[in-house]
């Protein structure tokens, strides 16, 4: 077939053709009576071309989405009119989600139920003035749970309590499939954001958590309001109380300032390290931030022990944590842990929604879906102010977001990196490898090394440590099963081995096995380099090397042996058995003399110099060693197998 047959699809993909235009091809070559060979040819360019567009696609997408997410976070930062920012969330949530309508209902304290608040795409007026009460159809059941909810067909849906006026409402306004969300202040639901659409359609996972983070801006809109509000009433209030009123717009317009340059540094991509130092420059101390297991990812936690209240008696420590630890030998009695203090106070801030005070210590936590993200920990260098703690606050959330953006990023890298090993290990033939792997910085005709490690339980930890790896070090990860592969860099796969063994094992706090092969260049030898990794893994685990590394060079032929699942045990028992057990209870050196014999080539003299003995007692060994075994083992077929049992023995440290 001509190549310029299959340039069509291309030409599709650069325009942005619809799936359905690159059947065109096909059907035109089969109308034309092409030969079996050129249809399948065509098919198998097409398949190509069209998961292509779905990659192209999802990119796209997901460039879209985060595009949004740092516009809004653009917005937040030169808040002036909340309608206009309100108004632009839930536009956005209407286009990203490609939905008929989108709105934002908030809370309503003094009536408790939830008002519409804005709405995008909406026809009727009876649903732009409804009312939801507490737990009543879908948005009041989101605003009572404080959980994400959706519903493909809501009249269809029994999980919901359905209501007249809310259900002759929404049937109004036409919509059928409804996703909500809750806009949470710490743990307090202020309203719910909604997309929805006119027709069945059930709502993915990856929608829910980007109607999650528009939320999440939206609860910081209308925060960040009150707060300004709240400056407007003190500056009204400066004729009356000018000294309070004095300290009060100080502290506001510092967390402002504060607030202004962390969102600008999001904006402009800085990290979290450069947050954490606005928040020392504004309120001075020592600022550490925790991850979501308590360790330290920002800061040195051995700041924060000066800042601990002392536990004693005499200590006033009370409710606060707040003890001056002076009095009765608190010193002596010992200083609460870092650890302990610090996760309790982080329980606290995350089931308050705020700032709380351990000592000297302020405390500041953010959770997502009830799961811890981050933490804040500032060791003051004297009091601070109720109102510059929502500094630390403003910082907790920022930090949150900007964590979340990293992970949204690196699984979304992962994926990409994933799929792409997945092809070099099956399709190695397929089209565009090398360009895909220069995308995400990797150079295949550069030296590299297969790594398969067997990890058996902790799957998830281990598919994002692999993930981790391969970003860093410029390769690619995949998870398949219970263990993971990697491609990285380097010419060394015993070393690689024997480091991802060592590094995996300790992050899953059990024994991982990794065998390696290479190294190899280009695509073509990836899939076999995979295949003999994973035999190499066989190996170790047979020869009961579980938590080590090796390179199936290092193991030579006994990979080929064990590594489908063959008895090693049983192997050595039947060759060379009755001489371990004859070492074993006499303390000889049998097995040692064998060694020695083969490797001098089966000569006698040479064997007493390797062993630093007498020939004679060479020879006394020897016929001990045929007793032992029989007669003929010195025959080529036996003592090739004593040969190998022998090299198995070695090889597994008995």
């Amino acid at each position: 077939m001509d190549v310029m047959s299959t340039r069509v699809f291309l030409e599709l993909l650069a325009r942005e053709a619809s799936a359905a235009e690159f059947e065109g091809p096909v059907l035109a070559a089969r109308a034309a009576g092409a030969d079996a060979a050129t249809l399948a040819e065509l098919e198998e360019a097409k398949l190509a071309a069209l998961r292509v567009r779905a990659l192209l696609r999802r990119r796209a997408r997901r460039e879209a989405e985060l595009s949004a997410l740092f516009d809004t976070a653009g917005d937040l930062a030169g808040l002036r009119d909340l309608d206009a920012v309100l108004e632009a969330i839930v536009r956005r949530a209407r286009q990203l989600l490609g939905t008929d309508a989108a709105y934002m209902t908030l809370h309503d304290p003094e009536r408790g139920d939830t008002w519409m608040r804005v709405t995008d795409g909406s026809v009727s007026a009876k649903f732009r003035a409804l009312r939801l009460a507490m737990g009543a159809g879908l948005g009041g059941l989101v605003a009572q749970t404080a959980t994400p909810y959706s519903t493909a067909d809501y009249f269809a849906d029994e999980r919901f309590r359905h209501k007249a006026d809310i259900d002759e409402a929404v049937i109004e306004e036409g919509l059928v499939a409804i996703l909500g969300v809750p806009l949470k202040l710490g743990t307090r639901v202020i309203g719910v954001l909604f997309a929805a659409n006119r027709s069945v359609r059930p709502f993915t996972q990856d929608e829910v958590v980007l109607l999650g983070s528009l939320a999440a801006h939206a609860a910081v809109a209308i925060d960040n309001a009150r707060l300004l509000q709240e400056t407007r009433n003190a500056l009204e209030e400066l004729s009356e109380a000018n000294l309070q009123a004095s300290a009060r717009s100080s502290a506001v317009e510092r967390a402002a300032l504060a607030h202004d340059r962390m969102a600008g540094l999001v904006l402009r991509g800085g990290g979290i390290e450069d947050v954490a130092a606005v928040v020392t420059e504004v309120l001075g101390g020592a600022l550490v931030v925790l991850d979501d297991a308590g360790r330290p990812i920002a800061g040195d936690a051995a700041e924060l022990e000066a800042g601990l209240p002392a536990r004693g008696p005499g200590s006033r420590s009370g409710n606060t944590g707040e003890g001056t630890g002076r009095g009765g030998g608190g010193g002596r009695r010992g200083r609460a842990t870092v650890a302990a203090v610090v996760a309790e106070a982080a329980r606290s801030s995350r089931a308050l929604g705020r700032t709380v005070r351990r000592g000297n210590l302020l405390v500041a936590s953010v959770d997502v879906g009830a799961e811890p993200l981050c933490t804040l920990v500032l060791r003051a260098e004297e009091r601070v102010a109720d109102t510059d703690q929502r500094i630390l606050e403003r910082a907790a959330l920022v930090t949150a977001l900007l964590l979340l953006f990293r992970r949204t990023v690196a699984e979304a890298e992962g994926r990409v990196r994933g799929e792409l090993l997945d092809d070099l290990i099956s399709r190695p033939a397929l089209d565009g490898l090398a360009e895909r792997a220069r995308r995400v910085g990797v150079e295949l005709d550069d030296a590299h090394v297969v790594v398969v490690a067997r990890h058996g339980e902790g799957r998830e930890r281990a598919g994002f440590w692999a993930s981790s790896q391969a970003a860093l070090n410029h390769g690619l990860a995949a998870q398949r099963g219970d263990e993971v592969v990697l491609l990285l860099p380097g010419d060394d796969p015993g070393k690689l081995a024997r480091r991802v063994a060592a590094e995996l094992s300790a992050s899953l706090g059990h024994p991982a096995t990794a065998g390696a092969c290479g190294p190899v260049r280009g695509p073509a030898g990836v899939g076999a380099a995979h295949r003999e990794a994973r035999r190499c893994a066989d190996a170790l685990i047979a020869l009961g090397r579980a938590g080590d590394g090796a390179s199936a060079a290092e193991l030579g032929f006994v990979g080929l042996l064990v590594g489908e699942g063959r008895d090693l045990e049983a192997f050595l028992s039947s060759t060379l058995g009755p001489v371990l057990d004859y070492d074993a209870r006499r303390g000889t050196a049998l097995v040692r003399t064998l060694t020695a014999y083969f490797g001098t080539k089966g000569s006698l003299s040479r064997t007493a110099e390797a062993l630093h003995i007498h020939v004679n007692t060479v020879t006394q060994r020897l016929e001990r060693v045929a007793q032992l075994l029989g007669p003929g083992w010195q025959a080529p077929d036996r003592a090739l197998e004593v040969q190998l049992a022998l090299r198995l023995h070695r090889l597994s440290g008995r």
